[in-house]
């Protein structure tokens, strides 16, 4: 029966789920929050389609393999520290801010934006390698 209820509230769940990781993501490079967060509750969706529809079915959802995913986010990472090195006054990994003036607002962006992306996918596809590996045996 808990088997059956799972099932059926774990897609609709997810997506909440994934829906306050992005909100959290996207955030956290002005608030609390960010990739590392944001990435655990997105990971946990995972995770939550896993135990209830089995690996195959997380895996197929998640389409690229989550080395793969974690991979990227690592590339994605190391190369949002290349612009503070290269046309800024600091290292890498220094942040470099633009605002982009929008006619009633400005938007602020800055380089932190990729990181935090990087992070959230690195912490993506490691927890649900992990799970995956767990869930196999």
């Amino acid at each position: 029966m808990a088997s059956v209820i799972l099932g059926g509230w774990a897609r609709g769940l997810a997506l909440a789920m994934l829906a306050v990781s992005a909100y959290v993501l996207l955030r956290g490079h002005n608030e609390p929050g960010g990739g590392f967060i944001g990435g655990l509750l997105a990971a946990g969706a995972v995770a939550l389609l896993a135990f209830a529809h089995g690996v195959r079915e997380a895996r197929r959802q998640l389409v690229f393999h989550p080395c793969a995913i974690a991979g990227a986010g690592l590339l994605l990472a190391l190369l949002s520290g290349l612009p503070g090195m290269l046309g800024g006054d600091g290292g890498f990994l220094t942040h470099l801010w633009a605002t982009l003036p929008l006619g009633f607002a400005e938007l602020k962006l800055g380089t932190t934006i990729p990181f935090d992306v990087g992070v959230y996918l690195v912490v993506v596809g490691s927890v649900a390698a992990f799970v995956f590996a767990l869930l196999r045996e």
